[in-house]
């Protein structure tokens, strides 16, 4: 008779399948029946984590349809939407990031949405402050907040919390930036990560070449503290030593909870419910693909967002907007349309479009790796019946006893791929259904000519 225990927002794994017997039902109530026929198993909840607040996280890779399920949440609930997205934080960047259209956010509420302009950066610092603050705004008014998107560290950090690095000061900030100014305008990378490995930091190499964001971030951080980043505690990781360190035996189960309810502050703010949308790989790159032709059609499109880059002066990867894929990958092609004064053969055009396929079919593969080891989310499996996914987390949201787990109906498993599944994935090939022949792509190759080729022409008149 024992189900999951949540002590405290943590889960510790160990369960022991509930019956579902007449003597079960005489021992309940009226809800409790009523949860109990459409769900045999519970996640029970401490006295303590019961009397938290709820929010609720839906995660998943691109394209999986994480947006249009918190959509319809939203309306359910009674809620509005605080979008975990690195990209949909930028003004201008509506097509790539596939923000929410001005009749949706109409119908809901979008928070974290065009909150700065591509030339800015915006942390996941940043977003932990604005986030939380804004799950405080919507609960006080009393509305379920809904936290959803795919960027991995923005719901670490929104879930577990921020470390907790102090800020540098204006002084050190200033000294930072005249240190690497020089290095950064000549785009010596190397001897940048140099420079901050001999301050202190080693971990600097393992930087992804030109993120000077972060690079600056970190230099800024040695300066203040004298330490790398590396030695301060990251919440996190309290949290997933307290979870791998799980219960195996039930007997164990009281000791343990008590053990973890001692330790204040580790303990989540929150009772999140957090569901990972999934579905079989090849289907997820299918939808992918023609996501990203979707994104190139008609004339307000992912190329004229990427022209409005870099007409603002950004060049492809130089910074937090114009690194996200699909704006990278667009700048660069028209950058070589423009060397070219507007000319592109239908191959330059497919071979953009299947890096852009590509990239975000690795992107997807990795946000699944990432959130494999988040052990607070519950797989769902995308592909079944909305309205069955939107029933089965409303039941939990509203069950006063705990979190309901996923039924075997809605669940996806989240082991890696076996072996006839990894053959299938080798073998993958795009088949688009908008840009097929040279012929599709004509109406694009001619605006791009269009608007470089003037460019060219004015430039041979004038000599």
């Amino acid at each position: 008779m024992i189900s999951p225990i949540g002590t405290r927002g943590v889960r510790i794994s160990t369960y022991l399948r509930r019956p579902y017997t007449a003597e079960t039902l005489l021992l309940t109530g009226h809800f409790f029946r009523r949860c109990c026929r459409r769900h045999s198993r519970f996640f029970i909840s401490s006295s303590t984590s019961s009397t938290k607040e709820k929010v609720i996280v839906i995660s998943g890779p691109t394209g999986a349809g994480k947006s249009k399920l918190a959509l319809q949440l939203a309306k359910r609930l009674n809620g509005e939407i605080i979008t975990a997205d690195s990209v949909q934080v930028y003004r201008g960047l509506d097509v790539g990031s596939a923000k929410p259209s001005l009749s949706e956010r109409e119908e809901v509420v979008h928070h974290m949405v065009d909150l700065v302009d591509p030339f800015e950066d915006y942390s996941v610092g940043d977003f932990f402050e604005d986030a939380r603050r804004t799950t405080r705004d919507i609960l006080d008014r009393g509305r379920v907040p809904i936290v959803a998107g795919g960027t991995g560290l923005y719901l670490r950090w929104f879930i577990y919390g921020k470390p907790d690095v102090p800020k540098a000061s204006l002084d050190i900030a200033a000294e930072v930036h005249s240190e690497l100014a020089s290095l950064q305008n000549d785009e010596d990378w190397d001897a940048a990560v140099q420079l901050l490995v001999k301050a202190g930091d080693p971990g600097a190499q393992c930087l992804s070449a030109n993120d000077w964001y972060r690079l600056h971030r970190r230099l800024e951080i040695v300066k203040s503290t004298g330490s790398p980043p590396s030695a301060f505690e990251v919440p996190y990781n309290s949290f997933r030593e307290q979870l791998d360190s799980g219960v195996t035996d039930a007997a164990d189960v009281k000791s343990s909870a008590d053990k973890l309810q001692q330790s204040e502050i580790k303990d989540l703010e929150y009772d999140f419910l957090c569901y990972f949308l999934s579905t079989n790989r090849l289907d997820l790159y299918r939808a992918i693909d023609f996501r990203c032709e979707d994104m190139l059609l008609g004339t307000d499109e992912l190329l004229s967002e990427a022209r409005w880059l870099l007409d603002l002066g950004l060049l492809p990867n130089s910074n937090p907007a114009t690194r996200s894929i699909g704006y990278r990958q667009a700048m660069e092609y028209l950058l070589r349309c423009r060397e070219n004064g507007g000319w592109s053969s239908a191959g330059d055009f497919y071979g953009f479009l299947s890096e852009f396929q590509t990239k975000s079919r690795h992107f997807a593969r990795r946000q699944m790796s990432w959130f494999r080891n988040e052990q607070i989310y519950e797989w769902i499996n995308a592909s079944k019946p909305l309205e069955k996914v939107l029933s089965f987390i409303c039941d939990s949201y509203n069950c006063q006893d705990g979190h309901l787990q996923v039924p075997e109906s809605l669940r996806m498993p989240k082991d890696k791929v076996n072996f006839h599944q990894y053959k299938e994935m080798k073998s993958y090939r795009t088949i688009n259904r908008h840009f097929i022949g040279r012929e599709d792509c004509v109406d694009v190759l001619d605006r791009i000519k269009e608007i470089y080729g003037q460019k060219a022409v004015s430039l041979l008149t004038n000599t």
